[in-house]
């Protein structure tokens, strides 16, 4: 059975940006797991500052590095988009618990936006499930 709507294959421009920008997601993402996992000195700093035992710290540094993996993975970069939006939605949470300042609170949920504009740049199929500018056909 067909959809019945039309996809457009992304540009090669629009795919390649997609690429760069899911890479340096993952670059990002991979580095803060890592960090948590061995529990690097400024990871305790902050985790004392927000209230948490450093013991967790490996804990999360797992759960983030098992989504990282699935977004990097082509074939399960959707299942790992909705991962991290988890991730970073608590740690959105977490900011405005503790009244961190603007900046540092948002960024969470403004890296979230930039983990799914990857697999949108890339997947059409996910350009037609959330289009974002409307068709000739509309006009």
């Amino acid at each position: 059975m067909q959809s019945a709507t039309q996809t457009v294959p992304a540009s090669r421009m629009s795919l390649w940006a997609g690429r760069i920008l899911s890479g340096l997601v993952v670059a990002f993402l991979l580095l803060d797991a890592v960090t948590k996992i061995i529990k690097a000195p400024q990871v305790k700093e902050a985790f004392a500052r927000l209230g948490y035992p450093a013991r967790l710290a490996p804990v999360i540094g797992t759960v983030l590095l098992v989504s990282v993996a699935f977004y990097a993975v082509p074939r399960t970069s959707i299942l790992g988009a909705i991962l991290l939006t988890g991730y970073l939605g608590g740690a959105t949470k977490l900011n405005l618990r503790v009244g961190n300042p603007l900046f540092q609170t948002l960024f969470p949920a403004i890296f979230g936006a930039l983990v799914w504009l990857g697999p949108f740049l890339r997947d059409d199929r996910l350009c037609a499930l959330i289009p974002l500018r409307t068709s000739e056909a509309d006009l």
